[in-house]
């Protein structure tokens, strides 16, 4: 807390979201000059395949002078949760894609299959948008691994894994969601080396992270942005979530990030865009 008080104190830009968040629970969205976001290239960037062969994994650009950082989002849906969509749970957050717009800041969203299925037209409006890309969470956010955080296991051969895989692109292409990036993000964050030699046919580049935002099932938006504050360095890749139901602070969150984050210099930009970085 003292560190974060040293850095902002010139603008107390943090101490006043912070207290607007505390005061009435929801800070006004500010108004920012427009930006053109960047174009989404011809040809994605990729890394090479690792040793062996394996699924090359990213987990941050570099760490120059350029302050960029990418905030990445994971629209999560398992195959099984279908009844309780239907019952009103919702996965999906409307608001928070909104509140990207209206800050006019570039995102990745790490979308499964099931949740493209659940809200196509949310779906096709991501994909569409210029300001944001797609990229594959797994159709049905179902673990790489066995013990990952509770998650059910995708069972049999690695050609499952891949299965599951190619089966989000489909739906992707489905709901018309067009030009999802060859980007894949692992339910959990877990993998070992038996899921990297699965997907390493698959032609996708797996991508981590470096900070990790706290945003699943908090309640506090102030402690996830001094997470994400506290751990933000140049080419970092920033994990959130955009599911109502799991992450029910991270738009309220966004509203101190982005503004503390931009008077501090740093640029918001695409997973694509670290990956291509030099």
């Amino acid at each position: 807390m003292i560190t974060l008080v040293r850095q902002v104190a010139t603008g107390c830009v943090l101490g006043a979201a912070l207290a607007a968040l505390a005061a009435c629970g929801t800070a006004p969205v500010p108004q920012r000059p427009p930006v053109s976001p960047s174009a989404v290239p011809s040809r994605p960037p990729t890394l090479a395949p690792g040793p062996a062969g394996l699924t090359p994994v990213f987990r941050n650009g570099p760490r120059g002078a350029e302050k960029t950082v990418a905030l990445t989002f994971d629209a999560d849906m398992t195959a099984g949760q279908g009844d309780r969509a239907a019952r009103g749970e919702r996965f999906d957050n409307p608001r928070l894609i909104a509140t990207l717009r209206a800050l006019k800041v570039p995102a990745t969203v790490f979308m499964t299959g099931r949740w493209a299925e659940e809200y196509p037209v949310q779906a096709r409006s991501i994909g569409r948008d210029p300001l944001f890309e797609v990229a594959n969470h797994s159709y049905s956010h179902y673990a790489f691994t066995e013990d990952c955080y509770g998650l059910p296991t995708i069972a049999g051969s690695e050609a499952r894994m891949r299965g599951d895989v190619e089966r989000a692109f489909a739906a992707f292409r489905a709901v018309g969601v067009r030009g999802a990036m060859p980007y894949f993000r692992f339910p959990g964050g877990c993998y070992d080396r038996r899921a990297l030699r699965a997907l390493s046919g698959a032609g996708v580049t797996a991508v981590q992270w470096d900070v990790v935002s706290g945003d699943a099932f908090a309640t506090d938006a102030g402690a996830v942005a001094r997470q994400v504050l506290d751990g933000v360095r140049a080419g970092s890749v920033v994990v959130m979530h955009c599911t109502r139901s799991a992450a029910p602070v991270t738009e309220r969150a966004l509203r101190v990030i982005v503004p503390v984050l931009r008077e501090r210099g740093f640029r918001f930009v695409k997973v694509s865009e670290l990956i291509g970085a030099p």
